[in-house]
């Protein structure tokens, strides 16, 4: 061989290192995401049946090669036909995760520790049955205590039965955009579903780049995020187009199991009233643009004038 062949030889081999560096580098396609899907209240179905919405979002999940977390409220799946809807997910390689029993706001003060970790155990006792069942566990509303004894309580419990945190770092509120599609759908059965599909996807991205903001801001590094979203008519006719869009923006689909093994999970945000999304808790708790925080941190109200203005 020589000088010139060896020489090209080494160019060639040192640009395919880097580019094999790239391709294995945290985020070398930009922020990286998992979907979540919270609730799985399949019942009082508009539009698309309990089995079609469910085979929807599953049809959009296997499509894009994607395994997500669904955090289930253990009385949805309490009885044949709620068993063999999350049955399909099982079968189909998605984490299971805890959501509680009844889905109750943890922040409510008449809400005891003691009654919250019963219906956490009772959710369990419904769900462990499944093979893709983690002990994973998300809030409901992501409220986590109103007071440093409840907040603290739950957290010894949660510890002691060997949960993981399935925050959410990506929080959002797909949900009144869904309420507000089922209502005009009730009205008017053919109506144009375009600028629902318009508003939604629209703030999806503007709550993603928030919390990414964010959680550079905080953390100086990117995190795994999990994007949350709930087991509705929205995802099950747009859940596509959402992931397309985050993929037309840099982002890269990961698996749900792997992005709850990122360490921000672990963190324990000392803040009182707790919760919300993990980002925001940890901005929260730094103290340096906690004044810059509003609480809730997402909610229905805030987007309810956007949607009144669109007439939606």
């Amino acid at each position: 061989m020589n000088r010139r062949e060896f020489g090209k030889r080494f160019a060639l081999g040192a640009i395919g290192l880097r580019m094999r560096e790239a391709m294995t580098s945290p985020h070398a396609f930009g922020p990286q995401i998992a979907l979540t899907m919270d609730d799985f209240a399949w019942r009082n179905a508009i539009k698309l049946s309990a089995q079609e919405r469910n085979e929807a979002i599953l049809a959009t999940l296997n499509k894009q090669h994607m395994r997500a977390a669904l955090f289930v409220v253990g009385r949805n799946v309490e009885d044949l036909q709620g068993k063999e809807l999350l049955k399909a997910w099982n079968d189909a390689g998605h984490l299971i995760g805890n959501h509680t029993y009844s889905h109750r706001n943890y922040n409510d003060p008449a809400l005891t520790a003691k009654f919250f970790a019963e219906d956490i155990l009772r959710a369990e006792s419904l769900l462990k049955g499944f093979p893709q069942f983690r002990k994973y566990f998300r809030f409901p509303m992501l409220k986590e205590g109103n007071t440093v004894q409840k907040r603290d309580a739950l957290r010894r419990f949660l510890e002691r039965q060997e949960y993981r945190a399935g925050s959410v770092t990506i929080d959002n509120s797909d949900w009144i955009v869904d309420q507000r599609l089922r209502a005009r759908l009730q009205r008017e059965p053919n109506a144009e579903l375009s600028p629902y599909r318009n508003f939604y996807l629209q703030h999806m991205w503007e709550r993603a780049q928030y919390y990414e903001s964010l959680a550079r801001s905080v953390l100086r590094r990117p995190v795994k995020h999990t994007l949350l979203t709930h087991f509705n008519l929205l995802n099950a006719l747009f859940l596509d187009d959402l992931v397309e869009m985050f993929k037309s923006k840099g982002w890269q689909w990961i698996n749900a199991d792997e992005a709850l093994l990122d360490a921000v999970f672990t963190r324990r945000p000392r803040i009182v009233p707790a919760g919300e999304s993990i980002i925001w808790g940890l901005a929260k708790e730094s103290g340096r643009i906690s004044q810059h925080l509003r609480y809730p941190a997402e909610d229905g109200e805030y987007e309810t004038a956007k949607m009144d203005a669109l007439g939606l």
